[in-house]
């Protein structure tokens, strides 16, 4: 792990200078004048989770619904151009590793004095969205305001109390609001890939590899924070300055790759239907879905931020949710969030967005680049270490696994999914002859060097 962080550049330790800014700014932070602890907000996270950017309440309003979406106010108690401040455009955005992370604020400010914890008021950038009967956005405001969360949920205990009934009323609001948006989505052309995440967990010192399938509340909650980031990409694109995330369209040629792909695997696959709902009967336990599922992502190239600040970017869409959009909902975690955020609330207010932003707008998309790579290369990193530390002692071994990826150049090439343990994989074939795409195989373990971090299997 140590060499992985060395040879990734992350960051190390916060300076000396930097914790101590944010000891002294967590110990005053800057509270709005309005008041809004009124309100019933309660955070829904991971079991373990501390830092926590957003709190919600929904209620009815007519034959509508309005929701109320507390984002943590970073900029309460990080000031423009300070220690905190020129750490956090250094890092970019957090990294999650197995038991640890690479946090992008102190934790004095990201797990506690920012951190939207039920132990007292907290600074927040609140939202709050109409939505009529059908789950369409008919009015937005956002103002910042101390609220006070109620309750530090989690996903398994919400889903339970789903599932048996004994949710509160606000909690099924979430569900019912959750499937109006997924509706919502169906009908923009939404793209939402239905792989299982290959997850890292400790138990009793070891680690472990699974595949863990999200809950439906985790659904829709995430389609709050998709409401609040297409709300906000609205409310910067009227204003005429502001960043999106954007996803061009996909290439017409992955589309016609896909289709073959299709084809080939024998997934009936109608002329008329639009790839996105393709996507979304697909089933990843499948082994030839899986793979077509592999293929897709070629779909969702490209991805990025544009910052504007007068003319509109000529590309604003993020073509998975079929709208623009903008990262708004994670300012504890994503450097970006904070920016986007602050043009917002200038914008609902009718006031200049602060030069301290606009400064810095120009600059982001590259920032929040270099960040994402680093973080997607140090995930890829944790898991190819973890899948070569579990499978150096079974060299040899034969395993049940599926081919999701064929190497268009080298056919004899591709990649193997195996169910136990959670491991994706290279693998060859020993033959030379084409691997089986879509096709479930036994295969056997030729190579697991956690040196190297390097899994690879062979199909005899």
């Amino acid at each position: 792990m140590a060499r992985l962080h060395e040879e990734l550049g992350t960051p190390g330790e916060f300076a000396a200078e930097v914790l101590a800014e944010a000891e002294e700014s967590a110990a005053a932070p800057t509270l709005p004048p309005l008041d809004r602890t009124d309100l019933p907000l309660v955070t829904i996270d991971p079991e373990s989770a501390r830092d926590l950017d957003q709190a919600l309440h929904l209620e009815r309003r007519g034959s509508g619904y309005r929701v109320h979406y507390a984002i943590a106010d970073v900029a309460s108690s990080v000031h423009p151009g300070g220690a905190v401040d020129q750490e956090a455009h250094r890092r970019g955005e957090t990294l999650y590793g197995p038991g640890s992370k690479v946090p992008l604020h102190p934790p004095r400010i990201s797990e506690e004095a920012c951190s939207l914890l039920p132990d007292g008021p907290r600074a927040a950038l609140l939202w709050s969205i109409d939505l009529d009967e059908a789950g369409e956005q008919t009015a937005v405001r956002l103002e910042r305001a101390v609220v006070r969360s109620r309750a530090k949920l989690s996903y398994d205990g919400v889903q339970a109390a789903l599932d048996a009934g004994t949710a509160d009323p606000a909690l099924e609001l979430l569900r019912e609001v959750g499937e109006l948006r997924l509706a919502r989505e169906r009908d923009r052309g939404g793209v939402n890939l239905p792989l299982p995440d290959q997850e890292v967990t400790r138990v009793d010192g070891r680690w472990e590899l699974g595949y863990r399938e999200p809950l439906p509340v985790e659904g829709w909650n995430a389609q709050i924070s998709l409401l609040t980031g297409m709300a906000a990409a609205a409310l910067m694109l009227d204003g005429g300055v502001g960043v999106l995330r954007t996803v061009p369209p996909a290439d017409p040629r992955d589309v016609e790759r896909l289709r073959r792909v299709a084809g080939a695997l024998g997934v009936h696959w109608p002329v008329e239907e639009p790839y996105a709902e393709l996507i979304r009967r697909l089933d990843a336990t499948r082994a030839d879905h899986a793979a077509l599922l592999n293929e897709a992502t070629s779909l969702l190239r490209g991805s990025g931020y544009v910052a504007f600040d007068g003319p509109l970017p000529e590309q604003p869409l993020h073509s998975a949710i079929a709208a623009p959009y903008s990262h708004v909902t994670a300012p504890l975690r994503r450097l970006v969030d904070r920016y986007a955020l602050e043009c917002c609330v200038a914008l609902c207010e009718g006031r200049p967005v602060p030069e301290w932003v606009r400064e810095r707008l120009p600059g982001l998309p590259a920032t929040m680049q270099e960040s994402g790579r680093r973080a997607n290369a140090y995930e890829r990193g944790v898991l190819d270490l973890v899948e070569a530390v579990l499978l150096r002692d079974q060299v040899g071994r034969r395993f049940r696994g599926s081919v999701v990826d064929v190497e268009e150049k080298k056919p004899d090439r591709g990649r193997v999914v195996v169910a136990a343990p959670a491991v994706e994989a290279r693998v060859r074939s020993a033959s030379g002859e084409p691997l089986p795409l879509g096709t479930e195989v036994e295969v056997v373990l030729v190579s697991a060097d956690p040196d190297d971090r390097r899994v690879e299997f062979e199909l005899p």
